[in-house]
């Protein structure tokens, strides 16, 4: 199963890294059911996760329960609570599977001496870091500026593939709308 991973690392890469092989030991396949949540609010997160099949919906949930979506990840994603990862700290976010998915996962222990020996491997890390924080803040910027409306005009010509495989219900918690104001917005467009 580690082939997709592998394929991902080369491309990105644009060659075969040195001790390749030795960092995809480190990774452990998971085959999870939907609804199955990765991590919840108050525990450490141990591993970060490589998508090979699925979705995983990255939550909160807001003063009234509700929950208040920060990302979600397909095929060929990488999904952690990366402060929480990172500084091994309890977790303010909930991971979830919202499809059946195939993981691969590593553990923060492996993760940490993977960085450390294997320069390629830290490398990446910080790409996917960058990349991950670089959509963040867009994301941010761009729906702190825009009306509902505009907000649903921009997810279907950003990311058609959320609006394409993913329930309203979540979609609009992307958004940070109602169900039912998504509904009414989609029938006018």
């Amino acid at each position: 199963m580690t082939e997709i991973l592998e394929q991902y690392i080369i491309e990105r890469f644009r060659k075969r890294p040195e001790n390749l092989d030795k960092v995809l030991l480190n990774f452990e396949f998971k085959k999870v059911k939907r609804g199955t949540h990765l991590l919840t609010q108050g525990e450490v997160c141990k591993y970060v996760y490589f998508v090979l099949k699925g979705c995983i919906q990255v939550y909160i949930l807001d003063k009234n329960g509700n929950e208040a979506t920060r990302s979600f990840y397909f095929e060929n994603g990488w999904v952690t609570d990366i402060f929480g990862f990172k500084n091994q700290r309890p977790s303010t976010e909930f991971i979830k599977c919202i499809e059946p998915c195939e993981l691969l996962r590593i553990h923060f222990h492996a993760f940490q001496a993977m960085c450390k020996e294997v320069p390629q491997f830290d490398a990446l890390y910080k790409e996917i870091l960058e990349a991950s924080y670089n959509t963040t803040v867009y994301r941010v910027n761009t729906l702190t500026s825009l009306n509902a409306l505009e907000r649903v005009q921009w997810l279907m010509e950003t990311k058609p593939l959320i609006m394409t495989r993913l329930s309203s219900k979540l979609i609009a918690s992307y958004l940070g709308i109602s169900p039912e104001t998504l509904t009414r917005l989609k029938s006018k467009l």
